[in-house]
């Protein structure tokens, strides 16, 4: 069961949100800032209007109201003994099959219902993750037993590779592959569960920018091609430090210790 809350950080309900909050929090200074902090007004198009639910999206507390809001919900699946996966609103329930995931909806549309909040109809579904489609969760595209970034995390991963890889770009090789490491290694290790070939497609199309770069100063126009590969092959970038295949080798490698 691959589920989505509808416009939740919008829709929590600010009175039963504070009792929750009353529930573990007793400082009744801390409870009358969380309540001014809940009902600040907000301006938009010059025009000044106070919320009545909801918590506002990218302060640094809505994630703890949100989790704390949703703590009921994740107590009634352990019970339940349902294998629920959740960060904020994304969540997943595994289960064994359909018939077993049908009435798991129906539990959690019951709950959400009384909660003051609703499952999004297009985008909650019951996925059999073991056929072809799966589904998307937390930058991930989970099937068939494997798991890679989902096309939205690659596009745009690719958007800033390509930003920083223009043929017109002027700095030296290495400097452009040491600016390239920066996004390169912190995109690994969130993604470096992803199945084996992920790691070595993409190098291949990161080299393959980097020698469009090197044929344009070698005054060749187009992409890199033919001669190109055996010009640069994969050795001489990994030889400048260059490379998520063995980036994944050396994380694999170390968990095996």
């Amino acid at each position: 069961m691959d589920a989505d809350l509808k416009s939740y950080f919008d829709a929590i309900p600010h009175t039963a949100l504070m009792a929750r909050v009353k529930e573990k929090v007793a400082d009744g200074q801390v409870l009358g800032l969380l309540a001014a902090f809940l009902t600040a007004k907000v301006m938009e198009t010059a025009k000044g209007w106070t919320p009545e639910e909801g918590t506002p999206q990218g302060a640094v507390i809505s994630p703890l109201l949100a989790n704390l809001y949703l703590d009921p919900l994740d107590q009634l699946m352990a019970r339940a003994r349902y294998q629920m996966v959740r960060y904020a609103d994304d969540f997943v329930i595994l289960c064994r099959s359909e018939a077993e995931a049908r009435p798991t909806l129906e539990r959690v549309q019951g709950w959400t219902a009384e909660a003051g909040l609703r499952l999004h109809p297009d985008k909650t579904r019951i996925v059999d993750a073991t056929q072809r489609g799966g589904f998307d969760f937390l930058g991930y595209h989970f099937e068939r037993g494997y798991r890679w970034p989902r096309q939205k995390s690659l596009d745009k991963f690719k958007d800033t590779i390509r930003a920083k890889t223009r043929r017109c770009n002027g700095q030296s090789l290495r400097a452009i592959i040491v600016d390239l490491n920066r996004t390169l290694q912190g995109w690994f290790e969130y993604f470096k569960q992803s199945h084996k070939p992920t790691f070595a497609d993409l190098d291949r199309w990161v080299r393959k920018r980097l020698r469009s770069i090197l044929r344009q100063r070698r005054g060749r126009h187009g992409g890199a091609r033919g001669w190109d590969n055996v010009q640069w092959p994969p050795a001489f970038f990994a030889g400048l430090g260059l490379s998520l295949v063995a980036a994944r080798a050396s994380a694999c490698q170390s968990s095996r210790r």
